[in-house]
């Protein structure tokens, strides 16, 4: 599955059905594309114009079902990777016989699990209904699939809306595409923890409900603010306020995020720990690890922390990380897992704790490859 993080910008395919030769279904996604570019950038949402036409998917042809991820063909990979990339998608459609033409229909039922927990928004055409029969009845097929149909649409009349085979100006439809796209973005939002959670690079976590995955600069924002609600205490038990988590703006989270390994615990969207790690010669440095402190005392540190130190590499020797000198409390928890208190040259105020590392602790702990 995609692995596009919590803060990333949205990828929006605008799907555009009508393949027969003459069509208005590319006219209309033109249209609709450029209407949508100014609210596009404000929001931060990619458009990826897409003719099923070109996609040039026959039949269903795979012989294992869509939902066992086992693709045979090159075609339906392809489909595959496009969709399961994207975060929610807009139809511009026509409506064919009181129904979706065949092409949606065939490109629906090709994939599975990378329609699953997407929005997915109308755009329609048609005669006598605007092409609403044939979004009601995409609807029917989108909800088995997962995807979630969003309430805003346009509905374009032909000869109302269109003329020698281009869209009318005008301000109405305009601001009901916007409106979807709106919508659109404030409900992929929503899902996207859901999302995230049934994808490969997330692992269980601790806490019922809970995944871990690894954080990129694109978190640097929620990473930001757990950090300033753990170190809170920190700083007043060593009646400091020199400490970098308290100061680091987001762009410096950015910064150090891309230089470490760092992974997220996460839980209906919420950050609620993390810890990161890096090699250092022969050692392992464990840190940043923080939980939130309403879930103190459940077992969640120490999780994280036998998490990263079942990660270190077979060629070092000790997991090494530091504390407040007057964080008795934490020192004395680390003191608890293995760790002895070791000389240290820094002047800032920490001391310095390490362990040797043991590999017959990966056969009992949690991993977090993800991070290595």
């Amino acid at each position: 599955m995609s692995t596009t993080p919590s803060a990333a910008p949205l990828r929006v395919l605008v799907l555009v059905c009508g393949t027969r030769p003459g069509a208005l279904g590319p006219a209309i996604g033109a249209w609709l594309t450029g209407t949508l570019a100014p609210r596009a950038a404000e929001l931060g949402v990619e458009l990826v114009p897409v003719s099923l036409g070109d996609l040039r998917l026959p039949f269903l042809d795979e012989e294992e079902h869509p939902a066992t991820g086992r693709y045979a063909h090159e075609h339906t990979r392809r489909w595959s990777e496009l969709a399961d990339g994207a975060d929610g998608f807009v139809v511009v459609t026509p409506e064919y016989n009181y129904g979706m033409p065949a092409t949606l229909k065939n490109a629906l039922d090709y994939l599975s699990a990378e329609w699953a927990w997407k929005p997915m928004g109308f755009v329609s055409y048609g005669h006598t209904s605007a092409g609403t029969r044939a979004v009601q009845h995409a609807k029917q097929v989108a909800t088995t699939l997962r995807l979630v149909p969003l309430g805003a649409t346009v509905a374009m009349r032909i000869g109302d809306a269109t003329e020698h085979g281009k869209v009318r100006p005008d301000a109405r439809l305009e601001a009901a595409a916007v409106g979807v796209l709106d919508e659109l973005v404030r409900v992929s939002q929503a899902l996207r923890p859901m999302r995230e959670a049934a994808r490969a690079e997330a692992l269980p976590g601790p806490l019922p409900g809970s995944y871990t995955r690894p954080l990129t600069p694109a978190d640097a924002a929620e990473v930001t603010v757990l950090q300033r609600a753990c170190w809170v205490e920190e700083a007043l038990i060593n009646d400091t306020l020199a400490i970098p988590a308290l100061h680091e703006s987001p762009a410096d989270v950015r910064a150090w995020l891309a230089e470490w390994h760092t992974t997220g615990l996460w839980r209906d969207g919420r950050l609620l720990g993390l810890v990161r790690v890096r090699r250092v010669g022969a050692a392992w440095h464990v840190g940043r690890l923080g939980v939130v402190p309403d879930l103190r005392g459940l077992g969640v540190g120490r999780w994280l922390l036998r998490a990263a130190e079942a990660a270190a590499p077979p060629e070092c020797e000790q997991v090494v990380l530091f504390a407040g000198a007057r964080s008795h409390h934490n020192i004395a928890f680390y003191q608890r897992q293995g760790y002895r208190l070791e000389p240290s040259d820094a002047n800032d105020g920490t001391v310095r704790l390490a362990k040797p590392t043991a590999a017959e602790g990966a056969a009992t702990t949690p991993t977090l490859d993800a991070i290595c």
